[in-house]
């Protein structure tokens, strides 16, 4: 085996070290949504375009059942708007009304499914839920990482609202289960 030492280095420099190679395969390097992807576990839902009228907000709940036995690692929230509006996350609340759409599975024609529910709508969120985020924004395209930052354990929720105003936009929210 031929060592690796580096050129430039010498043993009378102060900072003297070795710089080995313990190359023996190579390495792939992923944010953990692709291995959530690849196990069929990375879910996604939209409202899609949507026209939300003047005093409003687009709504989108993502709901941890309780007694599920998973986690929910949200990984992207992401969407657009055509006029100036405010992202606020919360942790709970209610929302009523709208649409109950299924969790896509980010893993084109796997057939597992998420355990959370999901609930989109236009209106304002009730009940008591906790602000934790607060984004105001210029129309365009808006894109947050979280890379399972955000975790909603079972029996809580996680609600997105963008609003309010005559709008038409767009709110998506990723994650995995585990």
């Amino acid at each position: 085996m031929v060592t690796n030492n580096s050129v430039f280095n010498t043993e009378n420099k102060p900072l003297y070290t070795f710089i080995n190679n313990p190359y023996s395969s190579s390495a792939s390097i992923a944010p953990p949504e692709a291995d959530a992807s690849s196990n069929g576990r990375l879910f996604m839902v939209t409202t899609a375009n949507a026209a939300i009228a003047g005093g409003s907000n687009q709504l989108v709940q993502i709901t941890n059942p309780n007694l599920s036995g998973r986690s929910l690692y949200v990984s992207r929230i992401s969407g657009g708007t055509t006029a100036a509006a405010t992202l606020i996350l919360y942790a709970g609340g209610t929302v009523t009304g709208g649409t109950t759409p299924a969790p896509f599975n980010c893993q084109f024609g796997n057939t597992t499914t998420s355990i959370a529910t999901a609930r989109t709508s236009a209106g304002t969120v009730t009940g008591t839920p906790t602000q934790f985020m607060s984004l105001p924004m210029a129309a365009g395209m808006f894109n947050l990482d979280f890379t399972g930052g955000i975790i909603v354990p079972p029996n809580r929720s996680i609600t997105l609202s963008l609003g309010p105003g005559a709008i038409t936009a767009a709110t998506n929210i990723a994650w995995w289960e585990v």
